[in-house]
């Protein structure tokens, strides 16, 4: 094999301990002595230099004259004795001399494969692309994956590949082309801007990893309500059988031609392609696909605008009357073009509304529904942010009580090395594109109730531009022409939580969708960006709430709500309460509570003393709509009901006075009283906590005060299958998830053991987050 850059070698000098390295005096450009990198460790100094063909003459001719002492015509040193007397040794490169970036991201694992960044050096002029194409062929060899793709600097090309260091290493010809090696730092850009035929190459590859479930109807499904999905992208066909694709209005057909539906498609299975793409790891998705074509093109529905909620319903319908026996998990981006209903239920929330809590089924059949919030696509507000994000807010249905709302936050902050372009957003910051609910009246629910990745935008002094390098890489509509695009904002954010849903409900088949919307929101976690976006440094209760308006609870994890970290507890009940009856001569009353049993263990949490716990609750319900422009909080209630719960307190004494101080302040919240505030470690507390359908809030204290807790309640408040009796609902019962947490810092004390002993089988399972 010929190289057209010649031959070299490449080698290290090191450094004695604590002496510093003349490495200046190693380049030499008359004789092509390049001087290719320097990095420090610890107290010493290493330099490494390519030497071409010939070149270490000049090198042994420094050693001659450095022993035999020679001096030049003024009497000084020939000897170059400055750089030898520091030299401590002097060696061929490996590729560890070659790696100037942190230190901890060179795997261990020699034989791990990864993305590399290889700084080439440019060797004189008109060797740029010699040494490219030299490089080229010896990673070939090797075994290695090279994009096409160059970065050109004045003395450096920049090129990334995929290997491992054994492969890298196999031959010294190799490295002697490198000057540099770091960790590539891969973004949706670098995929998207492949050409098609180096993006099959990618797709093949991801496929060869991939481990679908069977077509059968066990794996749960994420069924898209949107423009409609191209299944013959082969990223997407062994996830989705023609049957799963349908359509409200036949003329418009199934496929996707507004490139928005099969994106989200490539996201509610894979997540950001960019990460599967990466990964050398085997791929495992264990839910399957199916799509619904709800508008021709992506935007509001054609025409009337009154239609919105009829082709919803009909959207829905469609699939279960193809395969009815499925789970699923519904996901739709549409959303109105505005946000005039401010947090009020418009026909179309209360028809998502209606059909999560199945009000045509009686109930038999409730649905999960994640929607996305909305988005801002203004570049104006963009460059406004943050303060845009106030008034900015979530678009109808996003206001939908039963659905799960979702907003969208970023890491993604990498611009590519633009010289002028910066970030819009920190990381860990909301997206500048998600929307909120800040001015909401404070009736409405707490939405968004989490938010996911949505991607970022960048800006310089002429404005703020989108950019490939902050989206999220996912599935083209044209397979043909482009395998791989980019998707942001709140439609990305909505998919991705479609997806873990979808990945709950596989691990967990028999779980209702009020539960696996609980586990979520669970699991949710503000980010430091976050906080220091809307906390200040003592934050009170209307703090979180602002918080929470802006960021819902944080980002789920999955992992959090599959299973049990060493130090959280998690209870998980299935249950329903009769919140009303109806008494003779009396009218229509509230009828039950529900007492449950917290099962954590009073001794070790005695013995914790003053430690540091957490506890969190989360109380999921579906309610049944009842739209009307009569007034939130009088007899015209928008939901059949609401449910509150509240925990036994230290001072209630015995159960008899908890349940006692519970029954009076439900009586005192009918008769419009405010609820006893007494118990103040909460984040929100009983005035701010009650919103919506789903109620989330966590308790601060010590593991003593914790282990008086014993009990929660939970309890009926007020609603229209109370206050409208002539519509006999009053005797229907009421379904409910709920999920309680303990977490305390690591400790010696097994506290998921003891608690795993002693949580009653009926009704409870024990779910670790």
């Amino acid at each position: 094999m010929q190289l057209e850059s010649g031959l070299g070698l490449q080698i290290q000098f090191s450094s004695q301990p604590d002496v510093k390295l003349a490495f200046d005096s190693l380049a030499n450009e008359p004789k092509k002595i390049e001087l290719l990198s320097v990095r420090h460790e610890g107290n010493q100094t290493f330099a490494n230099v390519f030497v071409p063909d010939g070149g270490l003459a000049h090198f042994e001719k420094y050693i001659t004259d450095y022993l035999a002492e020679k001096k030049d015509s003024l009497g000084r040193p020939r000897d170059h004795q400055k750089l030898l007397d520091a030299i401590d040794s002097i060696r061929v490169a490996e590729v560890r001399a070659l790696w100037t970036d942190d230190p901890d991201l060179l795997p261990a694992d020699l034989g791990l494969a990864f993305w590399w960044e290889v700084w080439l050096p440019v060797r004189g002029p008109g060797q740029r692309q010699a040494v490219v194409e030299d490089f080229k062929k010896l990673a070939r060899l090797a075994e290695c994956v090279v994009s096409d793709k160059q970065v050109n600097f004045p003395e450096r090309t920049v090129l990334v590949m995929y290997g491992s260091q054994q492969q890298l290493s196999r031959s010294v010809m190799t490295l002697n082309c490198v000057a540099e090696l770091r960790y590539a730092k891969e973004t949706a850009e670098f995929f998207d801007g492949m050409e098609v035929r180096e993006q099959r190459e990618w797709s093949d590859d991801l496929l060869r990893r991939l481990q679908a479930p069977p077509s059968d109807d066990a794996a749960p499904r994420v069924c898209l309500l949107d423009s409609g999905v191209n299944r013959g992208h082969p990223l997407l066909e062994p996830l989705m059988d023609a049957g799963d694709l349908h359509t409200v209005e036949p003329a418009w057909g199934v496929d996707d031609g507004a490139n928005h539906g099969t994106g989200l498609a490539g996201l509610a299975a894979y997540g950001d392609l960019t990460d599967a793409l990466s990964s050398a790891d085997a791929i495992n998705i264990p839910h399957r696909l199916e799509s619904v074509k709800l508008i021709p093109a992506e935007g509001a529905n054609e025409g009337d605008a009154r239609h919105h909620a009829y082709l919803f319903m009909e959207g829905v319908a469609r699939p279960e009357i193809s395969a009815p026996r499925r789970a699923r998990v519904f996901t739709s981006a549409v959303t109105a073009s505005d946000y005039r209903d401010r947090g009020r239920p418009s026909s179309w929330s209360a028809a998502v509304d209606g059909l999560a809590a199945d009000t045509d089924g009686a109930g038999e059949n409730p649905r999960l529904f994640v929607l996305s919030a909305g988005n801002t696509s203004d570049p104006n507000a963009w460059a406004g942010y943050p303060t845009s994000l106030s008034t900015n807010l979530v678009h109808d249905p996003g206001q939908a009580w039963n659905a799960i709302t979702v907003g969208a936050y970023t890491n993604k902050v990498d611009t590519e090395g633009h010289p002028t372009l910066n970030p819009i957003a920190q990381a860990g910051g909301l997206s500048p594109f998600t929307t909120t609910t800040r001015t909401w009246e404070r009736v409405w629910p707490l939405k968004p109730e989490v938010v996911l990745e949505g991607g970022n935008a960048a800006k310089d002094d002429v404005g703020p531009v989108g950019m490939a390098s902050l989206n999220l890489l996912t599935t083209h509509n044209q397979p043909i022409d482009r395998l791989f695009t980019t998707s942001n904002a709140t439609s990305a954010a909505s998919a991705l939580c479609a997806g873990m849903a979808a990945q709950i409900l596989a691990a967990y088949p028999h779980l209702r969708p009020e539960t696996v919307r609980a586990l979520l929101v669970h699991s949710a976690q503000w980010s430091e960006g976050m906080r220091g976006m809307f906390l200040p440094a003592l934050p009170n209760k209307d703090d979180y709430v602002n918080l929470i308006r802006h960021c819902g609870w944080g980002t789920p994890d999955l992992n959090r709500a599959l299973w049990s970290a060493g130090d959280s507890l998690t209870l998980l009940v299935e249950d329903e309460v009769y919140p009303y009856k109806k008494v003779q001569g009396q009218g229509v009353e509230t009828r039950d509570m529900n007492l449950h049993s917290l099962p954590w263990p009073k001794e070790e949490l005695e013995a914790l003393q003053d430690t540091p716990v957490e506890m969190r609750i989360t109380l999921s319900y579906f309610i049944e709509p009842n739209p009307s422009a009569r007034g939130v909080a009088s007899k015209y209630h928008y939901p059949s009901h609401r449910l509150r719960f509240d925990v036994q307190r230290p001072l209630d004494g015995s159960t008899e006075h908890f349940v006692a101080r519970v029954n009076a302040a439900a009586q005192r919240e009918d008769d419009g009283d405010p609820v006893n505030p007494s118990d103040p470690n909460w984040l929100l507390g009983e005035r701010q906590r009650h919103r919506g359908s789903l109620h989330q809030d966590v308790w601060k204290g010590t593991a003593a005060e914790l282990a008086s807790r014993g009990f929660i309640a939970v309890y009926p408040s007020a609603g229209w299958w109370r206050t409208r009796p002539a519509l006999e609902r009053y005797d229907l019962p009421a379904r409910y998830s709920l999920v309680v947490s303990i977490q305390t810092p690591q400790t010696d004390v097994d506290l998921y053991a003891a608690v795993a002993q002693k949580i009653p089988v009926a009704n409870a399972v024990v779910v670790g987050t």
